[in-house]
């Protein structure tokens, strides 16, 4: 679980985007952008992360406050799993990332596994939906994240990096490497594991 004051900060930023996107006069929009200023100092005051990159982070955040969503794939072949090696931290995951506009999930999930694998697949069930912040990740992110699995079919394309990853490989259950944990979890992929032996489990969510 997340720590309780990120929690706290989140709301009071998401109640200060809400308040803003529908404030009527200069005094509601000075108010909300006192408690966006609160929620960001507080954001900077228990994180590693100085006011200004905090600042930084939300300069172009506007309209209701809605969760981001994050969407990955599962792939295996034989009884391995694809994962990605990323450049950023040098941990493994699942390969994907934002969905984005006028994509379907499991269209952004095939996209995302081509751009950082460069494997083609297709998306065959819906494994998951999770909460970020009920799922173990670190660090904890100042946004609030849905995140979603597909089990995905590998039907062409070849090994290959990318500007994000500069690993591609397929690893079995008892050889996982160390993981990226911001952006995948050991439970999520033994979790996955259990769908690909048992193909009839129904989806996970929360």
């Amino acid at each position: 679980m997340e720590p309780k004051w990120l929690d706290w900060a989140k709301s009071l930023q998401a109640t200060a985007q809400n308040g803003l996107t529908f404030a009527s006069n200069e005094y509601e929009v000075e108010r909300y952008n006192h408690i966006m200023n609160i929620a960001m100092e507080m954001m900077a005051t228990n994180s590693d992360a100085d006011l200004a990159h905090i600042k930084d982070l939300f300069k172009d955040v506007e309209g209701y406050a809605t969760p981001r969503v994050d969407v990955r794939g599962a792939i295996f072949n034989d009884d391995g799993i694809l994962l990605v090696k990323e450049r950023s931290d040098g941990g493994w995951t699942l390969p994907g990332g934002w969905a984005d506009p006028n994509e379907t999930p499991s269209l952004a999930t095939e996209r995302e596994v081509f751009e950082e694998s460069g494997f083609e697949v297709q998306a065959t069930k819906l494994l998951a939906v999770y909460d970020r912040a009920k799922q173990g990740h670190t660090p904890p992110f100042p946004y609030h994240v849905y995140k979603i699995f597909f089990m995905c079919r590998l039907i062409g394309g070849r090994k290959t990096t990318s500007h994000e990853t500069d690993g591609v490989e397929f690893f079995s259950e008892d050889n996982i490497p160390s993981l990226s944990p911001a952006r995948t979890t050991i439970s999520q992929i033994k979790r996955f594991f259990e769908h690909y032996r048992h193909p009839d489990l129904p989806t996970d969510f929360d």
